[in-house]
């Protein structure tokens, strides 16, 4: 049987007494790619944040590598090897590029191999490295994007939560954008894909699920 690396286990979650995710489950296994698709307002969001500790879940468990992580603080989700890039980034906007993905990886001290991945990120995203030392808030929605998945990779994570990282980019950025993650994957990084771009995403990911209303309506490879 395959190894799983994430599984979400009829987990309820949402904000206050409003429950927007009803007993959803879904798996990575190891070094998996997933997307998880639906409208606006269908709950793919809810799910990452409460994968992340952003959100308690009302009840249902999630364990990755085998450790129980419910109800986990991001703090300690990321250092269990969880990055998650959200829809606004959430960068630094008076902190240069190389600043930022030194952030992403606050949590080690291999100075090494910090260093090795520096410039792995600058081979993966040239214009990084030419901005390198431009602040983050004077970058274009295309360069921001390129900088949060980076910061995220500095972590060496197992696993990636990306949310819509294709929404409000021209296509051409787009392309470029999902052909990093999908390199990224390669490198024997999971991800969880949340996306809107349907057949994109779909071509990406080894499985997809469709979340309708905060439930699970169609899975499948």
């Amino acid at each position: 049987m395959p190894v799983m690396s994430l599984e979400v286990k009829n987990v309820s979650s949402g904000y206050g007494d409003s429950i927007i995710l009803n007993d959803v489950s879904i798996k990575v296994e190891e070094s998996g790619f997933i997307t998880v698709l639906g409208a606006n307002g269908a709950g793919k969001t809810t799910l990452l944040k409460t994968i992340f500790g952003f959100l308690k879940p009302k009840k249902g468990q999630i364990v990755f590598d085998g450790k129980n992580i419910t109800g986990m603080s991001p703090n300690n989700v990321l250092r269990a090897g969880i990055s998650y890039v959200p829809q606004d980034r959430q960068l630094n906007p008076e902190m240069t590029v190389y600043e930022n993905l030194e952030m992403g990886a606050y949590i080690r001290r291999d100075k090494q191999k910090i260093r090795e991945d520096m410039e792995n990120v600058f081979k993966i995203f040239p214009r990084l490295k030419e901005r390198q030392k431009q602040k983050a808030g004077f970058l274009s929605g295309g360069e921001q994007q390129m900088l949060a998945l980076g910061r995220a990779f500095m972590l060496r994570p197992k696993l990636i939560l990306i949310d819509e990282p294709s929404a409000g980019l021209a296509p051409i950025v787009t392309q470029k954008i999902f052909e990093v993650i999908k390199s990224i994957n390669a490198q024997g990084i999971g991800v969880v894909l949340v996306e809107q771009n349907v057949k994109e995403a779909l071509e990406l990911a080894n499985y997809g699920y469709v979340l309708d209303r905060g439930r699970i309506m169609l899975e499948g490879p």
